[in-house]
């Protein structure tokens, strides 16, 4: 890890120290403004664990919730200040993603390992059939040769339920340009591709959309970014991003549907290939 960090405050694990109470984890939540009370109930209702720390045990975890933004905005809110105030683990929850109950006690292990810095939950789209969001390489669908409970190294996660270490987005943070934002003065971390070029070899114009979240996966991947926050052996993996299927999460929509709707997750289960 780089040096800069302990030059301007951080005290996390990696450098054989404890972070500051209340500077270990913050916790971002992008929102509409309404909430499911299931959201409610699986955010608060966490099983913490044990000496996780006074500021916690009280009020359990920094957080940070923007309203009134497009998801990639909302995100760069959060991550900036997450930068900005020095914070060890940013803990990406979105407003539509019920955490099971255990998602703290799994995550606080692998923080205290300190040997992945980007992970995420498992979820899947809002949609029917509804398509588990794992991906390894991009226009090419979802990849499925994995077993509910494997860990699956990809090369695209969703942020709904997302931990990314200090390190990662303090690179971003000092490579992004700085924008105004409703009043925030914030770096683009994350952006929403929504791009119209014209092809001189087709004589055609071509489009091309997607995610914030699939964007800022494939922007570290190609632009060295874990190779310049100190991870190069995730640099040189294919696949350097890890989901843990055995936090399974559900996504909700606002009438209060939960997907995966019609029993998709039963292919996983059964007939499911190990990565």
């Amino acid at each position: 890890m780089k040096d800069s960090l302990i030059e301007e405050g951080y005290t996390g694990k990696i450098f054989g120290k404890t972070s500051p109470a209340g500077n270990r984890i913050m916790i971002g939540i992008p929102m509409t403004g309404q909430l499911r009370s299931e959201w409610v109930l699986a955010r608060y209702g966490q099983v913490i664990p044990c000496n996780w720390g006074q500021v916690d045990c009280i009020r359990f975890l920094d957080q940070w919730s923007p309203m009134g933004f497009s998801v990639a905005d909302a995100r760069n809110i959060i991550a900036s200040a997450f930068v900005e105030q020095v914070f060890e683990w940013l803990f990406f929850i979105d407003h539509d993603t019920i955490i099971p109950p255990n998602t703290i006690l799994k995550f606080n292990q692998r923080m205290l390992d300190g040997d992945v810095p980007m992970f995420s939950g498992l979820y899947f789209t809002k949609s029917v059939p509804s398509e588990p969001l794992v991906y390894r390489g991009r226009g090419n669908s979802y990849y499925n040769k994995w077993k509910l409970g494997d860990e699956v190294w990809v090369d695209g996660i969703p942020m709904g339920c997302t931990m990314i270490h200090r390190s990662i987005l303090k690179v971003l943070y000092d490579e992004s340009e700085e924008y105004d934002c409703m009043g925030h003065k914030v770096r683009k971390i994350f952006e929403t591709p929504a791009r119209s070029y014209f092809d001189p070899e087709t004589s055609s114009w071509l489009t091309a959309v997607g995610t914030e979240d699939l964007e800022l996966c494939t922007r570290i991947m190609e632009n060295k970014i874990f190779k310049k926050a100190g991870w190069p052996n995730y640099q040189r993996r294919k696949y350097p991003f890890l989901i843990d299927t055995s936090v399974f999460c559900r996504h909700i929509n606002p009438n209060g549907t939960q997907f995966p709707s019609n029993g998709e997750e039963q292919e996983f289960i059964k007939h499911g290939k190990n990565s």
